[in-house]
C-alpha cells in the first residue's frame, strides 16, 4: 500500500506537487495519469525517497521507503530504465543488486527468464534496445519479489508481445494481492491494464476513481447516424437546444446531446431514411482529454483549442 498525505514538492517558485493526498491499495492495478508537467515523476521519486518532500508524508507498506531494512522485498521500482552501467551484462547488473539483499542466484535466473532476457543475459546493457532495457528494468523491479511495484512508463519501447507480457504480468501480480502503481501515456493500454486511476494536473489530484467511473463521469450522449438525407436531417437536429452535429462522412452524422429515440422521431416526422443509429461510447482517452482539458501546461498548437502554447520553463519536472 502507498499512502500520501499532503505531499508537496517545490523547486524554487515552481510547485511541482501541490498537497496531494491519495492511497494506492493492494489487489488492483492503479494507473497514474496526467499531462506533461503534472508532477507524476516527481511524485514517484518522492515515494522512493529520491526527492525529499517540501511538505507532507508518503509511506509504502506503513513506512517511509528509506526506513525499510530490506527495501527490495517491499518495493520494486522502474523509474529510469537507462540507470544501468552500460558495460555490465544484464545478469551482472541483477547479481550486483541481489548481493545487496542476500538474494540468491536462483532468483536472478528466475527474473531473467520471466523478463525474456535469457538469450541476451550475457550481453552488455549498453547494446540493448529501448525495449530490452525496459525488460531489464522490470526484471530488477521484480528481483526482491516485492509487495509493491512502482513503474514509470513500463511499456515504453516494447513491441506488441512485450506490451501484452507487461499487461498480463501486472494484472497477475495485483490478483496475488500486491500493490501495482504505474504511469503511462498510452490510454488504450491503461484502459486494458488498470482497475483504478489517479489523475493529476498541475500538481493536484483531479480524479481518484475506477476506470469505469471516470469514463462514465465524462461520457456524453453521442449517436452515429447514417442516412442518405444528411443535408435535410442536419438542420432539423440542430434546432434542438444543446444538440451538436458533426458531418463526418457524406452519409454519416455524429450527434451529441440527443439520443437515438429523439433522432429517429425527428427523421420519421420529416420522412427521411435512416440506415444506422449507433450510440458511440466514450473511450478512456476521450474521458482523459475532457478531464485534463484545463490542466495542460504545455499545449501543442491546434490541439483541442487554438490557445497559444505556454512557454516551457527549463528544468521543469515531469
Amino acid at each position: 500500500m502507498i499512502e500520501a498525505i499532503g505531499l508537496t514538492k517545490r523547486y524554487g517558485e515552481k510547485t511541482a506537487v501541490d498537497g496531494v493526498t491519495f492511497t494506492v491499495h493492494p489487489g488492483r492495478v492503479t494507473g497514474f495519469l496526467g499531462p506533461n508537467g503534472a508532477g507524476k515523476s516527481t511524485t514517484m521519486r518522492m515515494i522512493m525517497g529520491l526527492d525529499r518532500p517540501s511538505a507532507g508524508t508518503v509511506h509504502v507498506n506503513g513506512e517511509e521507503y528509506a526506513r525499510h531494512r530490506a527495501p527490495l522485498g517491499e518495493v520494486g521500482a522502474l523509474l529510469e530504465a537507462k540507470a544501468v552501467h552500460p558495460g555490465r551484462s544484464a545478469r551482472e547488473h541483477l547479481l550486483a543488486q541481489a548481493a545487496t539483499h542476500g538474494i540468491g542466484r536462483r532468483r536472478v535466473e528466475e527474473v531473467v527468464e520471466l523478463a525474456g532476457l535469457a538469450s541476451v543475459a550475457r550481453e552488455r546493457v549498453g547494446t540493448f534496445s529501448l525495449g530490452m532495457g525496459q525488460r531489464l528494468g522490470i526484471a530488477a523491479a521484480l528481483l526482491g519479489d516485492p509487495h509493491t511495484l512502482i513503474l514509470d512508463e513500463p511499456v515504453n519501447g516494447l513491441d506488441p508481445e512485450g506490451v501484452l507480457w507487461v499487461r498480463t504480468l501486472l494484472r497477475d501480480l495485483a490478483a496475488q494481492g500486491r500493490t501495482v502503481f504505474l504511469s503511462s501515456h498510452l490510454m488504450s493500454e491503461m484502459a486494458l491494464t488498470a482497475d483504478h486511476l489517479l489523475v493529476v494536473g498541475r500538481g493536484r489530484v483531479i480524479a481518484d476513481a475506477s476506470v469505469a467511473e471516470i469514463v462514465a463521469r465524462t461520457r456524453s450522449t453521442t449517436v452515429r447516424v447514417r442516412t442518405p438525407d444528411t443535408a435535410q436531417l442536419e438542420p432539423l437536429l440542430r434546432r434542438r437546444t444543446g444538440v451538436e452535429v458533426v458531418n463526418v462522412e457524406h452519409d454519416v452524422l455524429e450527434v451529441t446531446g440527443s439520443d437515438a429515440r429523439q433522432i429517429a422521431a425527428t427523421a420519421a416526422a420529416a420522412g427521411l431514411e435512416l440506415h444506422e443509429l449507433t450510440p458511440v461510447h466514450s473511450s478512456l482517452e476521450q474521458a482523459y482529454m475532457q478531464l485534463t482539458a484545463a490542466e495542460v501546461e504545455y499545449r501543442s498548437p491546434g490541439a483541442h483549442e487554438t490557445t497559444a502554447p505556454t512557454r516551457p520553463t527549463s528544468g521543469t519536472p515531469r
